[in-house]
């Protein structure tokens, strides 16, 4: 009886700390994508994230409340912030969501670019400027953030030397670019990101 007795506490002592830091990891995850959200302004998820986040985080604060005397725990809360936040921009970044604005400045005739952008349905405007060496091509373009690994390998084929600055954008109106991210898009590809990785 005393041996059984012995393995459950060893289980308890491993397992209840193993439930903390993946309690943690996923608030902390929740609260990253919550933040970004916000940013983004998306009225319907952000809240919705916030519920879950505060929801987890109780459960994991509740634990660590009634094993104050045991440093495994702590380390597994502050192992689990840790690693929430490094998985909350993993998924952010394959999640892409929102608007960027791209600005090329070329050196060399950008024509070619232009064109093959505007084949890939990029929406660019672009204008003739000087810079300190001479003439330079200016390309200016709004897209999703998920089609920014397109522009950047059109621009290293068409013209490597292109001096590429992105930003983000909170919102759009008027001219031509993709149609918007709405927040029902991005917990789709929320839902599929989780179904690929079970």
């Amino acid at each position: 009886m005393l041996e059984l007795s012995a393995q459950h506490d060893a289980w308890f002592a491993v397992l209840v700390p193993l439930a903390i830091m993946l309690a943690r990891i996923c608030d902390v995850t929740l609260g990253t994508l919550r933040i970004i959200f916000l940013a983004r302004g998306m009225k319907i998820l952000a809240p919705l994230l916030g519920f879950f986040e505060v929801l987890i985080w109780l459960v994991a604060i509740g634990q660590i409340m009634q094993n104050l005397s045991s440093w495994i725990h702590y380390v597994a809360y502050a192992s689990g912030f840790a690693l929430g936040n490094y998985i909350g921009i993993l998924v952010e970044e394959r999640l892409a969501v929102g608007m960027l604005a791209v600005r090329i400045i070329t050196q060399s005739e950008a024509t070619d670019l232009v064109a093959e952008l505007q084949d890939q349905d990029i929406g660019t405007t672009s204008i003739d400027g000087h810079g300190m060496n001479g003439k330079v091509s200016l390309i200016f373009s709004i897209i999703k953030r998920q089609n920014l690994h397109v522009v950047q390998e059109l621009v290293r084929q068409h013209n490597p030397q292109a001096f590429v600055s992105v930003s983000d954008i909170r919102s759009v109106q008027e001219g031509y670019f993709p149609k918007r991210n709405s927040e029902r898009s991005v917990l789709r590809r929320l839902l599929d990101t989780s179904l690929k990785r079970k």
